[in-house]
């Protein structure tokens, strides 16, 4: 019997489909051809856009729909249901648009469209020259939010990786566990780049900020001037300054350099150590398994990711990787590595030929310390992210915003990457403030799980459903006030949270 693909489920729209199985809010997911495609009713008419986000390809008829917008249910993308343009990150490619056509009282969706031009804006305040330090999440969604806010001047990102902007994310998920192709981690190609008139500078050490003068000055002594600049210069990893952690053998992870070297490193090891249990550390312990090593995790806390997600959901994720054969240390700390063994302080030792450090991160403060902004555990912006110099914006894990009544800093892609966003609309005049609800994910041996909002400090953790099931929601609270929620299986309902906590900010 010859193999057929299957078609995405739901209705052939080129047959038709009867108006009034059309829902007034929400989308009727279906397909055409091969392709699968949502039909939304919006107050100008029928719309077709693309069923499946152009992030990692999520089923949108399964996300969730406001007004105009769709958004994901795997990473919270957020679409428009008219022109399918991506608003916000982690996508940013848009949805194909088809033509739709009522005949009586059925619905036909026809040819697809050509690419809307996108429309033309003038910034509120044009800028000939702009810069950005800094090539990750940030950097790399300002700089195209700023192309397509219509900044027509000179834009330059300065990024001391030897990458362009690639997908962190997927670092120490597929591509360490070798199931992630090289090519599936850039973020686009240098023909981009060029197209767009964007001057990345690779391998681009920047050594200080004159923002007196409003110039740039490069390691190599170049000087680059700007009317505007933003600091994304992210973050850091936390060094050890053990016996032995200065090894070749002894890595963190952090940059697609650091992943590279990690691969290279365990094609010749049998045994590995990873010093943490943070969502980077378990989530490369589960990766490694699945390319055969023996793997120890060392920490000092009684659970993993305590801290983060409370003792039961810490527990239960520790319950997945110790189930795929990932060995526990916890309530140790590491005192030395030799090279074939990692010595703890309590004198157990752990066979093992590599080692990472997962203990976290510093951000990068110094230049804009230097440059004289306000620093305290990151750069100090206000609502608009800028900082306490007037043209100077951070965003990303180096920033430190408002959120509540408090100052926080946030170490999550998709909030990195829309902080970019929202600082190109402010560097061009919007004067909008950034209220996005933080949102993360993490994978963990085939379990994903969706994180909204900003816990900081909780008083309780109410957990709705099983999590043998592998189907919950656990909501965190401060007080009676509901401040974040992780789930699993429940994509929909994470969403769902995610709008309920923006409309209690707003």
């Amino acid at each position: 019997m010859a193999h057929t693909e299957e078609l995405p489920p739901g209705p052939d729209f080129t047959q038709g489909v009867p108006l009034a199985s059309i829902p007034d809010t929400g989308v009727l997911a279906g397909r055409v051809g091969d392709e699968s495609v949502l039909l939304a009713r919006l107050d100008d008419g029928l719309h077709a856009v693309g069923g499946n986000c152009t992030h990692y390809g999520g089923p949108l008829g399964e996300g969730f729909v406001a007004g105009d917008e769709v958004r994901c249910p795997w990473h919270h993308a957020c679409f428009s249901l008219r022109t399918g343009r991506a608003r916000k990150a982690p996508a940013f490619a848009p949805l194909s648009t088809w033509r739709v056509e009522v005949v009586g009282d059925q619905a036909f969706v026809r040819e697809k469209l050509e690419a809307a031009p996108k429309p033309t804006h003038r910034p509120s305040i044009p800028r000939e020259r702009i810069v950005i330090v800094g090539g990750g999440a940030a950097g790399f969604a300002a700089a195209e939010r700023l192309r397509d806010l219509g900044h027509a001047g000179a834009l330059t990102m300065l990024s001391a990786d030897s990458a362009g902007p690639y997908d962190r994310p997927n670092l120490s998920k597929d591509y360490l566990a070798g199931t992630a192709p090289e090519e599936w981690i850039p973020l686009t190609s240098d023909k981009h780049y060029a197209r767009r008139k964007i001057d990345l500078r690779l391998e681009t050490e920047v050594a200080a900020i004159d923002a007196n003068a409003r110039e740039v000055q490069l390691a190599d002594g170049e000087r680059i001037g700007y009317d505007a600049l933003l600091i994304a210069t992210g973050a850091e990893p936390r060094t050890l300054p053990l016996p032995g952690f200065d090894r070749a053998d002894v890595f963190t992870l952090r940059s697609l350099a650091d992943a590279r070297s990690i691969i290279t490193a365990c094609r010749q090891a049998r045994s590995v150590a990873l010093i943490g249990a943070g969502f980077i550390g378990m989530e490369a312990a589960g990766a490694l398994r699945e390319r055969g090593l023996d793997v120890h995790v060392v920490a000092p806390d009684a659970v993993p990711l305590e801290r983060a997600l409370g003792a039961e959901l810490g527990g239960f994720i520790q319950s997945l990787h110790a189930a795929g054969g990932v060995q526990f240390h916890l309530r140790e700390k590491p005192a030395q590595f030799d090279g074939n063994a990692l010595v703890l302080e309590s004198g157990k030792r752990i066979d093992a030929d590599v080692l990472i450090v997962g203990t976290g991160v510093v951000p990068r403060t110094q230049l804009a310390e230097q440059a004289g902004m306000r620093v305290d555990n990151g750069i100090l912006v206000d609502a608009t992210l800028q900082t306490s110099l007037p043209d100077h914006f951070a965003a990303g894990d180096v920033a430190r915003f408002p959120l509540g009544a408090d100052h926080v800093r946030v170490e999550h892609w998709v909030h990195a990457e829309r902080m970019g966003q929202a600082a190109a609309a402010n560097l061009l005049g919007a004067g909008q403030p950034f209220d996005d609800v933080p949102f993360f994910w993490t994978h963990h041996r085939g379990v994903e799980v969706r994180y909204c909002g900003y816990a900081g400090q909780w008083d309780s953790v109410r957990i709705d459903g099983s999590l043998e099931a592998r189907d919950f929601t656990a909501r965190y609270f401060r007080g009676d006030t509901l401040v974040a929620a992780a789930s699993v299986g429940r994509d929909l309902e994470n969403l769902e949270i995610e709008a309920s906590l923006r409309r209690a900010s707003a």
